[in-house]
């Protein structure tokens, strides 16, 4: 790797240093914390601050990125208005994806959670962060480069956003409509980005519950190994 000083500057002083007893500790205390995450399907209409959703996107925008090139937006929709279109828009491409369009074994896969077509929660969570993929962009406003790693780059993010809002004691849910051209008009984002996904954001309602299924987590050894 080159580096000189022209182009790098050292490593921030602010780094953490921890020593290895630490690390251990907060690593098991971060692993406790994320273990109580869940995706909910049933929100409070209670209001979130703006500035709250306003951090966790910038936790997210501080995500690793393809050449830096940062190549994701989110559009944070609070207006009920605009939360009431991208229900009926979201739920019209849900009721074609459960009469048809999915495969039987798709279907059968979400059973055990128990979804449909209907997402009134859509309406009564107050934020629906909108995340769109841009293909071309750039690290300062007003280039036009290519991106790259796009979808790994904007997927980093999304999960750096749903751990900050969980760790400010939000709930989430990851939405996917499948086609969800339609963001790109309701939220005024150009023909060029293509919409990731939509994720829910807001206080969990008081007898929100989830699936037994959502519970089961593979263990270490399922999902690692170390050589």
């Amino acid at each position: 790797m080159k580096t000189t000083t022209e182009t790098h500057v050292p490593l921030s002083a602010d780094f953490p240093h921890y020593p290895e007893a630490e690390m251990q500790a907060r690593a098991v205390a971060y692993h406790q914390q994320m273990q109580s995450r869940r995706s909910v399907r049933s929100f409070s209409s209670k209001a979130v601050p703006q500035d709250i959703i306003e951090q966790c996107v910038l936790t997210a925008g501080s995500a690793p990125s393809g050449a830096n090139h940062q190549p994701w937006y989110f559009a944070c929709v609070g207006s009920n208005a605009k939360k009431k279109e991208i229900r009926e828009a979201a739920e019209a491409e849900e009721r074609e994806f459960y009469s048809g369009r999915a495969a039987q074994e798709w279907i059968d896969a979400l059973a055990p959670i128990g979804t449909d077509a209907d997402k009134p929660y859509m309406e009564i969570a107050p934020w629906l962060i909108c995340i769109f993929a841009q293909r071309r962009g750039g690290i300062r406003e007003g280039e036009d480069k290519k991106n790259y790693y796009i979808h790994e780059s904007v997927g980093i993010a999304t999960g750096m956003l749903i751990s900050a809002c969980h760790n400010a004691g939000l709930a989430t849910l990851v939405h996917t409509p499948n086609p969800m051209k339609f963001l790109n008009g309701i939220c005024g984002r150009p023909e060029t980005e293509k919409p990731f996904l939509i994720l829910v954001a807001g206080y969990p309602a008081d007898d929100a519950m989830v699936p037994n299924h959502a519970l089961v987590k593979k263990p270490l050894g399922e999902i690692a190994s170390f050589l």
